[in-house]
């Protein structure tokens, strides 16, 4: 398995562009800086059109600026997709398309 990543990487990439929270915030399109920091400490989840500005902002994709979010979610899919494959006939031509999605995290 691959190593434990943070949650995300927005404070490291918010430092390598020299950007402060409230600069972040107002490319995002939001008041202040204290969303950017509920983002930073893990308290709050963006969602998908945030998680994307803050592609355009970092210029990195959502799975590596939320690198343990995404090995977890990873993780919980390949569970289930492996799950839904058990329960198949071994003909069925879906069962081999989940026990790839499945071999590929839980490998």
């Amino acid at each position: 398995m691959a190593s434990s990543q943070l949650p995300n990487y927005l404070v490291s990439n918010r430092k390598r562009l020299s950007l402060s929270q409230d600069e972040v915030a107002f490319l995002l399109g939001t008041q202040s800086g204290a969303k950017v920091s509920r983002y930073e400490r893990f308290d709050r989840v963006p969602g998908l059109e945030t998680a994307l500005a803050f592609e355009m902002i970092f210029q990195r994709s959502p799975s590596e600026l939320f690198g343990g979010l995404y090995q977890k979610v990873e993780r919980e899919v390949a569970e289930r997709a492996k799950a839904l494959a058990d329960s198949m006939d071994q003909g069925n031509p879906k069962r081999q398309v989940l026990v790839n999605i499945a071999n590929k995290s839980l490998n």
